[in-house]
C-alpha cells in the first residue's frame, strides 16, 4: 500500500484515537478519585450514579441523603457537586461535617501532597487535616431519615456506623 493512498480522514481518525483514547471514563468514582490523586474512599458505597463534565464539575447522585462515619460524622445530601482537579474538590455543595454537635459544610477537600498522607478539609471556619488512609475504603452510608428513626440516640447512631465500616 503506498502512502500516498492512505486517506486524509484515516489519518485524522488515527492520530485521534492515539492521543485521546475511547475509554476515559472511570468505571467508578472511587476510581475516578483515585485516577485524580484523592483517595477512593471520600464517597460512600452506595453511591447511585456520577457525572464530570467538560468543565470539570463531578456531580455524585445518591438515592436518599446519608450519613457515613469518617473521623467524625459527615452527611451526603441526595446531591454532591465540587469542581475536580487533580488533587482537589472545590466548591462542594451537598456535604456536611460534624464539628462540636454543628453541621458545618464541606468547602473544599484538597491532598496537597500525596506522599504526606495527609487530606486537608476546608469547613470554612477552620482547616481540618486528616490521615489519608481514612478515605481509602468507600464507606457504608446510612439513610438520615432511618439512622433517625430505627436508633433514636446519636451515641447509639455511632455504634451502629462503626459497625459497618
Amino acid at each position: 500500500m503506498n502512502i500516498n493512498s492512505i486517506s486524509p480522514n484515516l489519518i485524522t481518525l488515527i492520530l485521534v484515537l492515539i492521543i485521546h483514547p475511547l475509554n476515559t471514563h472511570s468505571s467508578t468514582i472511587h476510581d475516578l478519585l483515585k485516577s485524580q490523586g484523592l483517595p477512593g474512599g471520600l464517597f460512600p458505597r452506595n453511591v447511585e450514579s456520577f457525572s464530570l463534565n467538560q468543565n470539570g464539575v463531578l456531580e455524585v447522585n445518591l438515592n436518599e441523603p446519608c450519613e457515613a462515619k469518617f473521623d467524625t460524622l459527615v452527611r451526603f445530601d441526595t446531591i454532591v457537586k465540587a469542581n475536580l482537579s487533580y488533587g482537589g474538590l472545590n466548591g462542594v455543595e451537598g456535604l456536611s461535617q460534624e464539628e462540636l454537635f454543628l453541621w458545618l459544610p464541606v468547602k473544599d477537600i484538597i491532598v496537597q501532597d500525596p506522599s504526606s498522607g495527609v487530606i486537608l478539609f476546608d469547613i470554612g471556619v477552620a482547616q481540618k487535616q486528616l490521615a489519608f488512609s481514612l478515605f481509602e475504603d468507600p464507606p457504608l452510608c446510612i439513610p438520615h431519615s432511618s439512622y433517625i428513626q430505627k436508633l433514636g440516640r446519636k451515641e447509639k447512631g455511632i455504634h451502629e456506623l462503626q459497625k459497618y465500616r
